[in-house]
């Protein structure tokens, strides 16, 4: 039990998941997640709208905009009974976790009763355009732009590894929209239509096999004036937020995740015979090491004003995932470089990408020196 939980909470949703998860869902048990995310998405679309009828979406929201205004250390417990009961891997976890706490932060009342009933419903999905051919990890160098006509704006540019962006109904861009602006400066945070003219989604195929990442084009694609976040001009702010959203309290959750992977890792090496091998086992015992340093430092974040572990959270666990991966190979000897892909596999070629989504290794190390370390550039 951790800190501040409420008594009965964890035991009530850890019920409710488990009866849940054995009726019409229990084949969606264990579907999606990374590289796996074409995995039965209507099932996994309809659990989405089941946990939000139930009022198991979005927690932490305050309770006039249908959440329970349950505190981190309830939400933490709900994401750790959610990853031990092999619940599916969440479609709308962009939509509860990213821009539904921004538009809370930063959205009028209009915004907010447009926008944040449809995510705790889990009736509409939304995608992340951030980053750019030109602009992956450097966020102030995006060139999508974006003008007033005719009571909308009208966005112009490309985005690139979009996640979910094929099957998204909703897409928040960051986009230049004073002409002549450079780097933080002249950005705004526009709500964009998926479905609407002038939007093109293509698929990157991945190493995996699938296509989770996309490229999205905008041609001319419109969305009402009233749908920028903040201010015009100060989307940076926005975007920043944003980011720091992205920290939650689910990064618990998805340590049962890791966990469970490791157990997996483990479990082969004890069948291949490489648990024998002195070298091999010290990995598997610093992986696991590693894992509870993980969750220790993902504890300290908890408190109201997170210091220097939550800057290099991402930066962590990102590397010790990769770690893993490569370990998942190893333990699998020769018969992990042949055959059609297994889970072990899609570990290792999946988690490359870990180190640079949501900001590259270099890019967190620079934030880490600078900003906390108050470093020179």
């Amino acid at each position: 039990m951790i800190p501040g939980e409420t008594p009965g909470f964890r035991e009530r949703a850890r019920a409710w998941l488990e009866r849940a998860l054995g009726g019409e869902f229990a084949a969606a048990r264990g579907l999606g997640g990374p590289g796996r995310e074409h995995e039965g998405h209507e099932l996994r679309l309809a659990w989405e709208r089941h946990l939000g009828a139930h009022g198991w979406t979005c927690l932490g929201w305050p309770e006039r905009y249908g959440g329970r205004g349950a505190g981190l250390a309830d939400q933490v417990a709900f994401h750790e009974e959610y990853a031990r009961a092999d619940a599916p891997a969440r479609v709308g976890h962009i939509g509860e976790t990213l821009v539904g706490p921004t538009i809370l932060e930063f959205g009028t009342e209009e915004q907010k009763e447009r926008f944040l009933p449809p995510i705790r419903r889990g009736e509409e999905l939304w995608c992340q355009g951030y980053s750019e051919p030109e602009a992956g990890s450097d966020l102030a160098a995006v060139r999508t732009r974006a003008h007033l006509e005719d009571g909308d704006w009208v966005v112009t540019g490309q985005k690139v590894w979009t996640s979910l962006a094929h099957v998204a109904d909703w897409c928040f861009v960051l986009c230049r929209t004073e002409p002549g602006s450079q780097r933080h400066r002249g950005l705004s945070y526009l709500l964009v239509p998926m479905r609407g003219p002038g939007v093109t989604v293509r698929p990157i195929t991945q190493l995996t096999g699938t296509s989770e990442f996309n490229e999205v084009f905008f041609d001319g694609a419109r969305t009402a004036a009233g749908n920028v976040l903040g201010a015009p001009g100060d989307g940076w702010q926005v975007a920043m937020a944003t980011l720091g959203h992205e920290r939650g309290a689910s990064t618990l959750g998805q340590q049962i995740g890791f966990r469970r992977e490791l157990a997996k890792v483990v479990a082969t090496a004890k069948r291949t015979g490489a648990a024998g091998d002195p070298v091999l086992r010290d990995r598997l015992v610093r992986a696991w090491l590693e894992l509870e340093v993980m969750r220790l430092n993902a504890l300290r974040m908890l408190g109201p004003a997170p210091g220097p572990e939550a800057s290099i959270a991402k930066l962590y666990w990102s590397e010790w995932h990769r770690r893993l991966g490569e370990l998942a190979q190893a333990v699998q000897g020769r018969a992990g470089l042949v055959g059609e892909l297994n889970e072990l596999q899609r570990l290792y070629l999946f988690s490359r990408a870990d180190t640079i989504y949501a900001g590259s290794s270099e890019i967190q190390r620079n934030i880490i020196a600078e900003r906390t370390l108050g470093l020179p550039r």
